[in-house]
């Protein structure tokens, strides 16, 4: 099993208020923390931790994630180390949109469902941005130097986890005073239709109706990336991979990656979910669902 940071609430330093869910900074030595309450019961932690260990399988830049526990709350989450200790820091893509575009719409009330965050807008912020710093650069396949060639890996991460809330604070570039840099990827808990109950699991993977089943399911997975400012629907995550693969040369570099992962390293991954985190149903469907969009993918 994976092992789990044991932490304690009140060693909390300062409230993220970033995002929608529970989440406080803290100190170890040298180290800033940030943890992430799962308190919906919604699968969030364990689709954060599947996430980044299928990161690294890639080889992408990402923050690693570990299972975690707040003893003091008795809640589950996940903790991770901060991408830009000081004196980096991290602009978000709102940021960097709007630095681009004063037009563009930037507030948070409009994180999702805004039809200016689209491929294009994106990918001209990203020719703008060095690929991530070295040091989350080990394990990146040869002929990705770019951030463009870096970000087409975290959409086909998207694609691949079913990750729907690449939203325009959910990437960014971090500052060092002297340029920027694309930052690794992060906050990936709304992936692998983790919100679904063990119930639905269960029918989709046993019925009979074929609009019910998992292939026709995985279809429905929609991106926070657009083809056109004013479309009404964003494109779905494999559409929005492969919209922006067409616009990053080296993009097929990480199809590559993915074909060398094999259904068994998935698999181990999965089960290594602690089992009052992650029904056996549960498993199954997610081991399915990423079979499915792996086909899709390497199509």
């Amino acid at each position: 099993m994976f092992p789990v940071h044991r932490i304690r609430a009140s060693a909390a330093t300062a409230v993220e208020y970033l995002g929608t869910k529970s989440k406080f900074w803290f100190r170890e030595g040298d180290r800033l923390l940030l943890f992430k309450a799962e308190e919906r019961g919604t699968g969030e932690d364990w689709a954060e931790k599947i996430a980044c260990e299928l990161a690294a399988l890639l080889g992408l830049p990402h923050v690693h994630y570990e299972m975690a526990y707040d003893d003091e709350n008795e809640r589950p989450g996940v903790v991770c180390e901060t991408c830009a200790p000081a004196p980096l820091s991290l602009a978000h893509g709102n940021q960097l949109l709007l630095d681009r575009d004063p037009a563009y719409p930037a507030n948070v009330q409009q994180r999702y469902r805004s039809s200016a965050h689209t491929v294009d807008a994106v990918f001209a912020c990203l020719r703008g941005l060095d690929r991530p710093r070295p040091e989350w650069c080990g394990a990146l396949p040869p002929g990705i130097d770019s951030a463009v060639d870096v970000f087409a890996g975290y959409l086909l991460l998207d694609a691949w986890v079913a990750n729907q809330d690449r939203h325009h604070e959910n990437w960014g570039a971090i500052w060092d005073e002297q340029q920027l840099s694309l930052a690794p990827s992060f906050d990936h808990g709304a992936a692998l239709a983790r919100n679904l109950s063990d119930e639905e699991r269960h029918e989709r993977l046993t019925s009979r109706d074929v609009n019910r089943r998992i292939p026709h399911f995985a279809g429905r997975a929609k991106s926070a990336l657009y083809a056109d400012v004013g479309a009404s629907q964003s494109l779905s995550t494999v559409a929005a991979w492969r919209a922006f693969a067409e616009r990053a040369p080296t993009a097929a570099a990480w199809q590559r990656q993915l074909a060398l992962i094999s259904h068994s390293a998935v698999a181990s991954i999965l089960q290594r979910i602690p089992p009052e985190r992650m029904s056996a149903v549960c498993r199954q469907f997610t081991l399915d669902l990423l079979g499915e969009n792996r086909l899709r993918l390497l199509e």
